[in-house]
Parts: C-alpha cells; structure tokens; sequence
C-alpha cells in the first residue's frame, strides 16, 4: 500500500532522513519507533507532503505522491493526527468530526447520512455520550480521541497516528490499544508513532525503528524489543533485564 523507497529530507545541511525505505501492507499495524529527533515525525511529513522530499520515492497503491499537496494526498485516502491537538474550540464534537469531512476523500455535505457516519466515529472514539459538547470544554485526552474522529471523517485508507497517547495514564493504554485494533478492523491501515512500548507491542503487527533519520531495524515486534541494537539505541538495558 505504501512504499517508501530511500527517502531523504534535509533541512539546510542537516538530513533528518537519510534514505530511509520500508513497505507497509494493506491492513497491517505498524509501529515507527525511535529516540527523539530520530526522524519519526519527518516520516509522517513527507508522507502527507507537508515536508519536500529531497531524494527517494513515496508510493500510496501503487502512484507515485512524491512532490503532491497536502490537499491532494489527503484526497487520495491518507490521514493523520498531531502530536499537538488544535480542534475547533467553538464547534461540538460532532461539527468537528463532521467538519474533518473536508479534509478527504468522503466529500462535505451534511445530510442525515453524514451526521450518522459522524456519530459512529464518535462512537468508535468513545466521544458518542459529548456528540453535542463543545470541544473546549474537553480533556487533553478527549481532545486526543477527537483528533483521530477528525482523521477519520475522511474515510481515509491509511492512518498515521503521531503520538496519540502521550500523556495518558498506564491504566488509559488497554483503552488505546483497543481503539487502535478497532480502527484497523474497520478496514484502515495504521502506522503508529509511540514511544509506549506497551502500545507498540499491543497494537501492533511489526514495528520500524528509526535513529539519527536512518532506518536502524524491521520486524515483528517480539524480532525488535530483543534486538541489541535497538535496546542500546532506544529501549535501554533496563528494558533488556526486563
């Protein structure tokens, strides 16, 4: 579904990706891990054209998205959160879902069709009971479930999700995970970007880790919390003891 084939971002002299490549099936959970300033987000960037790529090759079903818009990539069936949630403060919940509409492929229009498709994503996000509460009146948490109902108001094929659970409580992981899964069974596929090594290797299928914009290990997720070069740069030896 998406292919990156040596991809390059560089910022002046500084390459915050440095021929990254890897593949993402149609279906599949992935996690894209790293140290901070490995490159993660850039990823993400490049892949919803906000940032140019300087070398390689994007792919999305096969087309070439390299160089595209925003917009246009959008439209094609790509989505994604923030790690800085901004929704429209002075909208309900439900406006804001249905005002994500925009943003993809699933068209503008607000008809009883529309609003019912909003309300299940509301559902799926645990947001059904606040359809009507504005948004500023909302948790950093709720405001994190609302970020990915916006993502998904699109009908996106693939989702990449930036650090939507920072910041919530171990006992919130299980409640993450499970939303992860059931986007994903919904027909999406979905990259994750987390540093919650629980999430990771509860949600997800196989895991990419990146280091200093290079691409240090892929594989399953049991292959990639064991491999030595991934504890040393990431995970820690107390990670390895445990």
């Amino acid at each position: 579904m998406l292919e990156l084939q040596d991809v390059s971002v560089s910022f002046g002299g500084l390459r915050a990706l440095d021929g990254v490549s890897f593949r993402v099936a149609e279906g599949e959970v992935v996690g894209l891990i790293g140290p901070n300033g490995s490159g993660k987000s850039t990823t993400f960037n490049a892949v919803t054209g906000t940032l140019k790529t300087s070398g390689g090759r994007i792919t999305f079903g096969g087309e070439d998205i390299s160089g595209l818009p925003p917009h246009r990539i959008a439209h094609k069936g790509i989505a994604r959160t923030f790690q800085v949630v901004r929704p429209f403060s002075h909208l309900t919940a439900l406006e804001n879902v249905l005002a994500g509409r925009l943003f993809g492929g699933a068209g503008a229009k607000r008809n009883s069709a529309a609003v019912a498709e909003a309300m299940e994503i509301l559902q799926l996000v645990g947001l059904d009971a606040k359809a009507n509460i504005k948004a500023q009146a909302f948790t950093i948490l709720e405001r994190k479930w609302l970020e990915v109902g916006k993502a998904l108001a699109g009908k996106p094929r693939l989702i990449l999700l930036d650090e939507f659970m920072a910041g919530i409580s171990p006992k919130q992981i299980p409640e993450a995970v499970d939303l992860v899964k059931s986007i994903n069974a919904s027909g999406v596929t979905v990259i994750v970007v987390e540093h919650i090594i629980k999430a990771i290797t509860g949600a997800c299928d196989r895991a990419i880790v990146l280091d200093a914009g290079r691409k240090l290990a892929e594989g399953s997720v049991d292959e990639i919390v064991r491999n030595p070069a991934v504890i040393h740069a990431y995970l820690g030896s107390r990670h390895a003891e445990g």
